[in-house]
């Protein structure tokens, strides 16, 4: 249509000059000009189309040599942007003349500066943020490369550097500001002065005096520790001492308000305390100069209670009883006395949860006994409103935790005697022998308890023979009369007087009428035969020597158990007994 259009506006342009020059030659002919005047002229009408058609072909070979070379410098450009932008190389569409490559040449590669310029722009801002951040962290920047121009991926990871250095810093100065903090307030607390210049700055008001370094902030923590490892050690030095004021004032048996004013904690600094702390021992170690004798029986009856309290037997005392019972009371005695006496302390302390176990076995131990005291008391069958049932069930509860306290014990000694490297002794003997010899002293109090009862019971059912009756011989055989029994022998039937009236049966067709109340000899025989085969009476064997064997709770049921089941029934007389 455009091609159409210039070829209607030529075929015009030719026309209109056409007219042009048929007018002019109208008008010269009107005018009457020569030919040759004519020709003059048409030349100069011709120099000037000429001239005016050649300028405008230089004008447009100039933009035709503009525009290509702009293509050339264009497509260099694209080249350049798409290689630092790193992106694909630019292609042109086929079929386009030169104008049209060089607009869209011209277009792309504005667009590519435009993006190239606010990615530099961009990476400027994060690159100053990043090294400022850097410097007051001390951390390592982030690298691109100077010059080049940085993708997308690369300003995405600078940007996520930049803000976890942010939250670093954060993070850091909220760590600075509580050490520093701490630092401060344990200096005030210790009365300390700083004579470092580490001390000195860590409590200066200026936020910025350190850098955010992890360096820094090492040596603040390993400053803060060591702070407080000496703050621990004056209130340590200020608790002896007051410890020691304390134990010195109740020796001298200071006035009360005097010994109020000791005991007052003072508000003021760790070293003020100690300085104070300090002058109150010394001045009362010059008053217990004063009071030898009475501090010393005094320090002596400490001793006498933990050794009570630790349950330590003669030969434990032994060694210390040379000082113990010296009366002459010096300066040296004294602190024999106050080193017998530290030692007592180390020892409960460490003893301590031993003790208190020892402690519990044996107020249980004491529940057990009196439980089994009650057990053999036949009284206690009368008694009503369910106290048999709660007595049975606070029983049951006391034989089930005295193993698990013995265990408890054995797991607590062993621990201690491997660390302390000797044995844990309880009146001169290791804690379950004591234990064990507990149960032995039981076991043989409940022996003789029932070979008592038993042999009480054996004086009272004894069988007593009756004196004999005089008897009328006669050649016949009588039958015997039927023994009527008195009040007294109206008892039980027994396994002896079955015997016995066996006995009176076979000897009824003997000549001799068996005297009511007496036993014949056969029986006896019987019984001195059975007694001569090997058996032992009940006294006899609960009589006889038993030694002594350690043995603990579950040892001693089960010697029950053996006993309920060994014990038998020797002859008629413990028969009857049960």
């Amino acid at each position: 249509m455009s091609c159409r259009r210039s070829v209607a506006m030529a075929s015009t342009l030719v026309t209109d000059i056409n007219h042009a020059m048929a007018r002019l030659v109208d008008i010269w002919d009107s005018i009457g000009i020569m030919e040759e005047q004519r020709v003059e002229r048409m030349q100069t009408v011709k120099k000037h189309i000429d001239g005016l058609l050649h300028s405008m072909i230089t004008e447009e070979e100039a933009l035709r040599h503009r525009i290509k070379t702009d293509i050339i410098i264009f497509q260099k450009q694209l080249d350049t942007l798409c290689l630092e932008l790193s992106l694909e190389q630019y292609k042109l569409e086929e079929g386009l003349t030169i104008l049209q490559m060089e607009k869209n040449l011209r277009c792309r590669a504005e667009t590519l500066q435009k993006e190239k310029n606010e990615r530099m722009r961009e990476l400027n801002d994060l690159m100053k943020q990043d090294e400022e951040l850097c410097v007051t962290l001390c951390a390592t920047p982030y690298y691109i490369p100077t010059g080049s121009v940085p993708s997308r991926t690369q300003l995405q990871e600078l940007q996520q550097h930049v803000e976890m250095l942010n939250k670093e810093k954060e993070s850091r100065v909220k760590v600075f500001s509580g050490l520093r903090k701490d630092i401060k307030s344990v200096m005030d607390e210790m009365g300390h002065e700083p004579d470092s210049s580490l001390e000195r700055d860590s409590i200066s008001p200026d936020s910025d005096i350190f850098l955010l370094t992890n360096d820094n902030i090492k040596a603040l923590k390993l400053l803060l520790s060591q702070l407080e490892i000496k703050k621990e050690s004056l209130i340590s030095a200020r608790d002896k001492l007051k410890e020691q004021a304390t134990s010195l004032w109740y020796r001298l048996s200071c006035p009360e308000p005097e010994g109020k004013a000791f005991r007052e904690d003072a508000m003021s600094t760790l070293s003020d305390d100690i300085r104070r702390w300090r002058g109150v021992v010394e001045q009362l170690k010059e008053m217990q100069m004063a009071h030898l004798e009475e501090v010393i029986d005094k320090v002596r009856q400490e001793l006498v209670a933990l050794w009570d309290k630790c349950m330590f037997g003669p030969e434990q005392r032994e060694p210390f009883n040379v000082h113990f019972c010296d009366d002459h009371y010096t300066e040296e005695l004294l602190a024999l006395h106050d080193v017998e006496l530290l030692r007592m302390k180390s020892f409960y302390e460490s003893a301590q949860t031993i003790l208190e176990d020892l402690e519990k076995w044996k107020k249980n131990w004491s529940l057990f006994q009196e439980f089994e005291r009650k057990a053999a008391d036949p009284t206690r069958f009368s008694n009503r409103g369910g106290s048999l049932l709660r007595e049975s069930k606070d029983r049951a509860k006391v034989q089930k935790l005295l193993p698990k306290l013995e265990e408890e014990l054995r797991g607590c000694v062993e621990d201690w005697e491997k660390n302390k490297g000797a044995f844990f002794l309880v009146h001169g003997q290791r804690i379950m022998d004591y234990i064990s010899r507990q149960w032995e002293e039981h076991r043989l109090q409940k022996d003789k308890e029932k070979n008592e009862r038993m042999t009480k019971k054996a004086e009272t059912s004894q069988f007593k023979t009756p004196t004999k009756r005089p008897l009328a011989i006669t050649t016949s055989t009588p039958t015997p009369k039927k023994i009527k029994k008195t009040p007294s022998q109206l008892a039980p039937r027994s396994a002896t007087a079955s015997a016995i009236s066996s006995a009176s049966s076979t000897s009824s067709s003997s000549t001799f009428l068996v005297v009511p109340g007496r036993p014949p000899l056969s029986t006896k025989r019987n019984k001195t035969a059975e007694c001569s085969a090997g058996q032992r009476a009940p006294l006899q064997e609960f009589n006889s020597e038993k030694t002594p064997v350690a043995m603990t709770y579950s040892d001693f049921t089960s010697e029950l158990s053996k006993k309920a089941s060994y014990d038998a029934f020797l002859n008629s007389t413990v028969r009857d007994m049960h």
